[in-house]
């Protein structure tokens, strides 16, 4: 029998695309977001089972989780970043977002779905993180303060699954072109833009190929970290640009 996925953030960029992906590889996907008409026609599309889902409210985690019978993969995908302020002008507001949205909402989910993926007798856990939990940048403190709590996070679990039929992973991109600047520079597209200027950046459809790849290895193998980065990309604001 078909295993099941579970993907949070999964009404675009690389939520959608690993679903795309698993759902080709034959797992049973089941999907999660806030944009409820984006996250149903993706479900339409790859014959997935959406269910909203806002990773910042505990009620609607629990109805997420509780209509969840079967869950062998979670992939934590949803997250994103608010500004880039300095650390002298952060904004407290978008720091929180961040944290509730990256971290919390991570935690929300896994210990909600955690007795379910022991259950399943072989689980696992992918937590897409970012560059930015390996490389504080400037203008970065609110993302890498929340990645950076993912990363640990996510080692805790790993240590504490220990000899638990869970494996637990990390993926930490860097330069993705989704909307991830348009979020992070509040809809500012043409600012948006100027970030994968002169450069070709990796695309979900790359990080979602990870993703499969991980949750195809065998039981008896764990992908502790992957970094992945653009080829004209060497650090979180080192990129080679062709301008």
């Amino acid at each position: 029998m078909a295993k099941t996925a579970v993907i949070t953030g999964a009404s675009g960029g690389i939520g959608a695309a690993s679903a795309r992906a698993l759902a080709a590889d034959g797992w049973n996907v089941v999907i999660g977001a806030r944009r409820v008409d984006r996250l149903e026609a993706l479900a339409a599309e790859i014959g997935a089972t959406a269910i909203p889902l806002d990773v910042t409210d505990e009620d609607s985690v629990a109805a997420f989780c509780g209509a969840i019978d079967e869950c062998h993969l979670l992939l934590n995908n949803a997250g994103g970043a608010l500004g880039t302020a300095s650390m002298a002008e952060a904004n407290i507001d978008e720091w929180q977002w961040m944290w509730d949205v990256n971290v919390l909402g991570t935690v929300r989910v896994t210990k909600a779905l955690l007795p379910t993926l022991v259950a399943s007798g072989d689980g696992q856990v992918i937590n897409i993180g970012s560059i930015a939990a390996r490389e504080p940048y400037k203008g970065g403190g609110g993302y890498n303060a929340a990645k950076h709590a993912v990363a640990a996070l996510t080692r805790v679990l790993r240590i504490e699954l220990l000899g638990q039929p869970v494996r637990v992973s990390e993926i930490d991109p860097g330069m993705v072109e989704t909307e991830f600047s348009i979020v992070r520079f509040g809809g500012d597209e043409e600012k948006a833009a100027k970030v994968y200027e002169g450069v070709q950046p990796m695309t979900a459809e790359d990080i979602a190929d990870a993703v499969r790849w991980v949750a195809s290895r065998p039981k008896h193998v764990n992908i502790d970290q992957i970094l992945m980065l653009a080829t004209a990309q060497t650090s979180a604001q080192v990129v080679h640009r062709n301008l």
